[in-house]
C-alpha cells in the first residue's frame, strides 16, 4: 500500500492527511492564495477544513508565524469564504 502524506494543521496542531486539509500558499513573488490542487509552487501551510481551526489560526497569528511575514486581512477573508462554502 502507498503511504498517504501527512501534514500538521496550523490551527489545532494535529496531523492529518493532505486531502483532509486546505493549503495556503505564499508564491515566490510574495502573494498569498488558497491552493485547491495542492500543486502550486511556493511555501505552503495547511489547515483543517474546520472553522474552529481557522479561528485559532487567526487569533494566535499562526499563519504569520508559519510564513514568517505579515498577512493581509484579505487572505483571511478569502479563507473565511472558503470555509463558509464547506459548511453549507
Amino acid at each position: 500500500m502507498k503511504k498517504l502524506p501527512v501534514r500538521l494543521c496550523v490551527g489545532c496542531q494535529e496531523p492529518h492527511t493532505k486531502r483532509e486539509m486546505m493549503r495556503i500558499v505564499k508564491s515566490p513573488e510574495g502573494e498569498f492564495s488558497i491552493d485547491v490542487t495542492g500543486k502550486k509552487s511556493g511555501r505552503g501551510a495547511y489547515i483543517c477544513k474546520n472553522s474552529a481551526c481557522l479561528e485559532i489560526a487567526i487569533k494566535q497569528h499562526r499563519l504569520e508565524k508559519s510564513f514568517k511575514c505579515p498577512i493581509d486581512n484579505s487572505v483571511y477573508e478569502q479563507l473565511k469564504e472558503e470555509f463558509a462554502k464547506l459548511d453549507e
